[in-house]
């Protein structure tokens, strides 16, 4: 730390790491702790964190809901875009941060604190997500980073430190992955996971049924579009949050949205990160789906050659970055005609296209139609392939391959 701290606002979410923070705060720096918490639909009850954090010494607990705020502001928006990071991950923790860190800033001015507090490690991505959004919305404030300043070296270290503080955790040894949850996903890393040749523990998942354990009927879901965003789920019309919710429901309950990556974290290192993602991934098929018919062939080129570097800039840290929100803007353009609906197939941990309809749709069957038209004269082909091979003969010709 490099200079006092009075108040610091600490990113609390009650589990191993942020409560031995917030004690290590304490007895470290003296200052006065503000345990602040995001309800991003974690499904959990968080109201009794408010007891656990003032137990542990906070001088205040703030509860924000930031669910509507997370699913309209950040995931419709990655959505929107068709944002998958290295051709899998979906985003859910790397879209949460950027919410949480808004939040957060406005409870740091709200409480005038000078500083905040969060349980990033020093490998991890989320250190670069928090401090970057933080900066960005006040420059001048101070972070502090336990897990880059202390001595504990592992998450044995603090279960330790937590049994000789009486600190109560639901981590062990045994069992001591990380979880992160909200509306959009549940992601899983470390501990047994670290090992990529092993398979993920079958009660580890919240979210999902083991595809095997699916319902063995096929379950068909509608899902409308409304200039790129998700507004209605088999013809009923439901807000951000309850469309994700029911979708999280019907998803799960037919296994669907499991993946088991390894990725490339921004820090330079490879980490396998296992992710439950059941209702964004029938959005994503969904939206595609939609797009197929609405966009134009040569925006939709050249809009899916841009994901790669917008999903790098979320997983990166970067949402709050001009470039990010130029891409937006250029991507939010292409989506004003993206309206129509999606029919879906699931079934056991598969889920598939089977119907797409759309009143914006540039799809024409009097031209695609493989019966007689009057619409398309075939012979404009020939000169069509010839103008589009004028280049390749040419360089055949030169380099004597071809006359």
């Amino acid at each position: 730390m490099s200079r006092s701290v009075r108040k610091v606002v600490l990113a609390y979410s009650g589990g191993l790491d942020t409560s031995v923070i917030l004690r290590w705060l304490i007895e470290t720096t003296g200052c006065e702790v503000v345990a602040w918490c995001a309800d991003l639909g974690q499904g959990e009850e968080l109201e009794p964190l408010r007891e656990k954090a003032l137990a542990s010494g906070a001088s205040e607990f703030l509860l924000a809901d930031l669910r509507e705020a997370f699913v309209r502001d950040f995931v419709f928006p990655a959505l929107r875009v068709g944002a998958i990071y290295e051709g899998e991950y979906l985003l859910g923790t790397s879209l949460a941060r950027p919410c949480i860190i808004e939040g957060m800033m406005a409870a740091v001015k709200a409480t005038g604190a000078d500083a905040i507090a969060h349980g990033s490690t020093g490998k991890g991505n989320d250190q670069v997500r928090f401090e970057l959004g933080a900066l960005h919305f006040d420059p001048g404030v101070q972070i502090i980073a336990p897990w880059r300043e202390w001595d504990l070296r592992s998450r044995t270290d603090c279960i330790d430190y937590a049994r000789r503080h009486g600190i109560p955790v639901t981590a062990t040894v045994e069992k001591p992955y990380s979880m992160d949850r909200n509306l959009f996903h549940c992601s899983y890393e470390g501990g047994i996971l670290e090992d990529p040749w092993a398979e993920p523990p079958c009660d580890m998942f919240q979210l999902s049924r083991a595809p095997e354990e699916a319902p063995d009927v096929p379950r068909y879901v509608e899902i409308g579009f409304e200039a790129g965003n998700p507004v209605s789920v088999d013809g009923e019309r439901l807000g951000p949050v309850a469309l994700l919710e029911r979708l999280n429901a019907i998803a799960g309950e037919h296994g669907v949205g499991r993946v088991d990556v390894v990725e490339d974290r921004f820090v330079g290192m490879k980490s396998r990160g296992v992710y439950e993602t059941p209702g964004g991934t029938l959005l994503h098929k969904a939206h595609r789906a939609v797009e197929s018919l609405t966009m134009d062939r040569e925006v939709m080129r050249i809009r899916d050659a841009l994901v790669p570097e917008y999903a790098a800039l979320v997983y990166r840290g970067f949402w709050f970055s001009p470039e990010r929100e130029m891409l937006q803007a250029m991507v939010d353009q292409t989506q004003q005609k993206v309206s129509g609906t999606a029919r879906l197939k699931l079934y056991k941990g598969s889920v598939a296209v089977v119907g797409r309809r759309s009143e914006a749709s540039l799809y024409r069957e009097d031209f695609v139609t493989f019966e007689k038209d009057t619409v398309y004269d075939q012979a404009d082909a020939t000169g069509f392939i010839r103008l589009n091979a004028l280049r390749l003969r040419l360089r055949s010709m030169r380099d004597g391959s071809g006359s």
